[in-house]
């Protein structure tokens, strides 16, 4: 089995960036993979000596095959920089994996993510990978699930289900009936279709929702391990487009010995979980949000 390429992309976050490569550089596989590092430049003067650090850091990395370290002239975003770096590699290497500058891996991801790559590679309803899961109930799951939602938290994917990639907000929205878009939002149990909007309104510019849109066209299956194998150390207010958010912390998945899903088909029960999990989000949002404002209430001496 040919080993996939890894991609990392980095931008203005030494510390994370540092507990990100650590972590690679301790898994299994590290020493035969080769790396491929894109780091964008600074956006403006505030953000330079940060960017200086990433780019000292990325400059001594070891513990790989190879290491290419690819450094933006301007800042292009991040969303511009992993859609053009995807693009690059996988039309290279045929497969690729995916990494952002905030995601810690168990030893065990990358053995993870090549033995999915090599399994599913002819099994062309599969279009993409994802290293990471929900915190969820996992009695009656086994190790892996498919469904229809795409992870970007670590994840891979092949040349030829990444070609149809496209980037075009009013296509989409012209395309996606109600029906189309409540599936889409997992059956209304979370608003992915909102990103969509927000990204036509330009409040934010991202890359992840085209990608899981062009697999739910497509009527594409994502797999995912039950027990995750990535963590998220970047929802503490550091990322561009995360906030703070304890929600997702799980522990690291160190099973070395996967069964991989052979049943091509969506997982209810998976689904049932991970929509159990967002409606859990939304009541403690609301709960949350009630709290603070009865505390403002009650600072302005007002009866609720």
């Amino acid at each position: 089995m040919s080993l996939a390429p890894i991609i990392l992309f980095v931008y203005n976050r030494p510390d994370h960036t540092k507990k990100t490569i650590q972590a690679l550089q301790q898994n299994v596989l590290a020493s035969e993979s080769e790396l491929f590092i894109y780091a964008d430049a600074a956006k403006n003067e505030s953000a330079q000596q940060q960017v200086d650090e990433v780019c000292n850091l990325i400059s001594d990395v070891s513990g790989f095959k190879k290491i290419t370290v690819i450094k933006q002239e301007t800042n292009v975003g991040l969303a511009n920089s992993i859609i053009s770096g995807v693009t690059e590699i996988v039309n290279k290497y045929g497969k690729v994996i995916v990494l952002e500058d905030d995601l810690v891996t168990s030893p065990y991801f990358l053995t993870f993510m090549n033995d999915a790559l090599d399994l599913y590679s002819n099994k062309k309803d599969i279009w993409h990978i994802s290293g990471w899961n929900y915190p969820i109930e996992t009695d009656g799951i086994a190790d892996t699930f498919l469904w229809r939602t795409m992870n970007c938290w670590g994840w891979a994917t092949w040349d030829d289900r990444w070609q149809h990639f496209e980037k075009n907000t009013d296509k989409l929205m012209e395309s996606f009936t109600a029906e189309k878009i409540k599936a889409f939002n997992l059956d209304g149990y979370e608003n992915f279709w909102g990103q969509v909007l927000a990204n036509k309104e330009g409040k934010i510019n991202t890359w992840a929702i085209y990608w899981y849109a062009s697999i739910f066209e497509k009527n594409g299956l994502c797999l995912n391990p039950t027990e995750t194998f990535v963590d998220n150390i970047g929802l503490d207010g550091s990322g561009i487009h995360c906030g703070v958010n304890t929600s997702y912390i799980a522990n690291l998945n160190i099973n070395n010995n996967i069964t991989f899903e052979t049943n091509l088909e969506e997982s209810s029960i998976a689904l049932e979980r991970i929509q159990l999990f967002y409606r859990k989000m939304e009541k403690s949002f609301l709960v949350r949000a009630i709290n603070k404002l009865s505390r403002v209430l009650i600072k302005k001496n007002i009866v609720i």
